[in-house]
């Protein structure tokens, strides 16, 4: 009886959320301050167009940005990750266990602690306040070190007498990683832009101090932005986090069967 009152009680922790931004999307401010968890009862769309209308076109030119950052980073992740991967997997000894040591500790440092001496290197390589600049921040750190343990893991399993009778027929090593592994990894694959887009869609510190005011706005960013210093207009805050979440849940629900692939594959391995 105990597991079970845990397990509803987390469950409620992690679905309160998405429930009270669902149905205050499309309620009135009064509703919205009077019962927030109730329903929507007569629902409005008028957040949403009151969000879409705003005169600084935050959501349109904030969606813009994060697709733009996302796309160009997990588009590189990938295959530098993969590559990088493939490599470590044909590598045995010293090399190959100091490179992981290296990525396991990108994977524990806090990005807070290195956010500083990212954007001075970013200022001397005059890419600060950049989307080059966001975007060369995110090939590194955590995000890199993540897409190469995926695909390490993935890629000890294909088998040797493959990747043998591909250097026998005389493939290249950048031929057997691109046409003979890499279709073999795609579950690892969209594990791994999953999770990276939800990661830089979901990033606040490297687009507010790396992209900043000048270059304009993510949507998380954006979320910020709409929040007022003295009051806060709930219904059309609601509305942004609404159209915020539109895009990773469609992603999301396009790739869920590569992605349930992919941890259930993980799992037998």
């Amino acid at each position: 009886m105990a597991r079970l009152v845990i397990a509803v009680a987390l469950t409620l922790a992690f679905v309160a959320p998405v429930y009270l931004t669902l149905v205050n999307a499309f309620k009135t401010q009064p509703q919205i301050e009077h019962s927030p968890a109730a329903p929507p009862i007569p629902p409005t769309f008028h957040n949403l167009s009151v969000a879409l209308r705003r005169p600084d076109h935050l959501i349109q030119s904030g969606l813009q940005n994060s697709v733009v950052a996302v796309l160009w980073s997990v588009g590189l992740l990938i295959p530098l990750g993969s590559a990088l991967s493939f490599y470590l997997t044909r590598r045995k000894g010293r090399t190959r266990a100091v490179v992981l040591a290296l990525l396991a500790i990108g994977l524990m440092v806090p990005p807070q602690v290195v956010l500083l001496p990212t954007i001075q290197i970013l200022g001397h390589l005059g890419l600060n306040h950049t989307y080059p600049g966001l975007i060369l921040s995110n090939l590194g750190g955590g995000y890199m070190s993540f897409a190469v343990f995926v695909y390490v893991g993935f890629m000890r399993s294909v088998p040797e007498e493959v990747i043998e009778a591909a250097r026998l027929e005389g493939a290249s090593w950048l031929r057997i990683w691109w046409r003979i592994v890499m279709p073999l990894v795609r579950p690892a694959t969209a594990t791994v832009a999953i999770f990276l887009s939800l990661w830089i869609w979901n990033d606040f510190l490297n687009p507010q101090f790396i992209l900043g005011p000048v270059q304009g706005q993510t949507i998380t960013t954006g979320l910020y932005l709409s929040i007022g210093q003295y009051s806060v207009d709930y219904g059309q805050l609601f509305g942004i986090m609404f159209l915020a979440a539109v895009i990773p849940v469609v992603g999301y629900l396009a790739m869920q069967r590569h992605f349930v692939a992919g941890l259930t594959s993980g799992a037998t391995k």
